[in-house]
């Protein structure tokens, strides 16, 4: 059996895939080098980055198979899930026979594998399009914290940058410590490793004090449901709301 392990980028990814055709190789697994561990029953393949083979593979997607099944493809690979990378594969290689009606053969195992886990991908990604609590922190910056299942915070960078477009501000994966800057102009991904306290903007106390308060008072007693509220509110993410702590 084989194993192609790639260096943990979409690129890598993407250039593995590559490699199975030019090669002429079927690998039973494509792994992250974050996920490997040495294996007896695996002949290992070190697969090296490439962004021309990674573009070709890319592109092929798109006018070959779909937008949307590219759009699978990258959120499947944020699950960080560590069969994402073979799931990808297998799922591609069906979609190159088939063609554009790929996502529509929702009883094939393949198709139901990446499906099932982008489901989760988008639906983390909605959730926090609305959970996000943004903290004014000094020089008028807001600042988002957050600990997601997956690695989404660039998924979540457009939708704020529309939302938010007036403004300075960081979102960041606490979890991961990677984040999103923008500048009311553009954003980037970068690391972000804080030390110490976040140092907040003097009125920004005074803020959540009334959110805090809002919430309280819009909610309607005789109608308070806590299994609704974790439903739409899960309490993995209560640790970065304002109205909760």
């Amino acid at each position: 059996m084989m194993c192609y392990i790639y260096d943990g980028s979409f690129e890598g990814l993407l250039t593995a895939i590559y490699e199975t055709y030019y090669r002429k190789e079927h690998p039973n697994k494509i792994l992250s080098i974050t996920d490997y561990e040495k294996s007896f029953l695996y002949k290992d393949v070190f697969i090296d980055t490439d962004p021309n083979k990674s573009d070709k593979v890319y592109n092929s997607i798109k006018t070959k198979i779909s937008n949307q099944t590219l759009k699978h493809v990258f959120h499947a690979f944020v699950s960080e899930n560590e069969d994402s990378g073979t799931w990808i594969y297998n799922y591609l290689r069906l979609g190159w026979k088939v063609g554009k009606k790929l996502d529509l053969h929702l009883t094939d195992d393949r198709v139901l594998a990446i499906h099932n886990i982008t489901r989760k991908v988008s639906r983390e990604i909605h959730y926090m399009q609305g959970l996000l609590r943004f903290r004014k922190i000094k020089n008028d910056v807001f600042y988002a914290p957050f600990e997601p299942q997956f690695n989404i915070v660039g998924l979540l960078a457009s939708h704020f940058a529309n939302r938010m477009s007036d403004q300075n501000w960081i979102i960041h994966d606490v979890k991961r410590d990677i984040g999103v800057l923008y500048n009311q102009e553009e954003w980037v991904i970068t690391n972000i490793n804080l030390k110490g306290d976040i140092t907040f903007a003097e009125d920004e106390e005074f803020y959540q004090k009334l959110w805090k308060e809002y919430f309280k008072n819009i909610a309607i007693k005789n109608r308070i449901n806590p299994k609704l509220q974790k439903s739409n509110m899960p309490m993995k993410y209560w640790k970065y709301l304002i109205e909760k702590n």
